[in-house]
């Protein structure tokens, strides 16, 4: 599971630097059309990209909520469930300790 969040992580930031890309590409275009100042480009790229990363974090997070959702669901138990059991049992195999 933990190899499937991290390619599904990894797919986002591609599609990012793939978003990024195109970006320049189309603002590039409209540079040359002169349709858009090359001073200005830099910056509408700039401010593109951020609403881009923006949106990516978001996407993030709820990737991250429903996973959290389905491994509930599926009664998975959690780093936390595991360290938990082993303390327990260290308790119970070293009463005196």
């Amino acid at each position: 599971m933990n190899e499937l969040l991290k390619k599904a992580l990894s797919l986002g930031v591609g599609v990012t630097l793939l978003t990024k890309e195109k970006i320049e590409s189309a603002v590039d275009e409209l540079v040359k059309k002169g349709e858009l100042a090359p001073a200005e480009s830099k910056e509408l790229v700039r401010r593109l990209v951020e609403k881009g990363e923006a949106g990516q974090e978001e996407w993030k997070q709820l990737l991250r909520e429903q996973l959290k959702s389905l491994l509930a669901e599926l009664q998975i138990a959690t780093k936390e469930d595991i360290e938990a059991l082993s303390r327990r049992i260290e308790k119970l195999e070293n009463p005196t300790s």
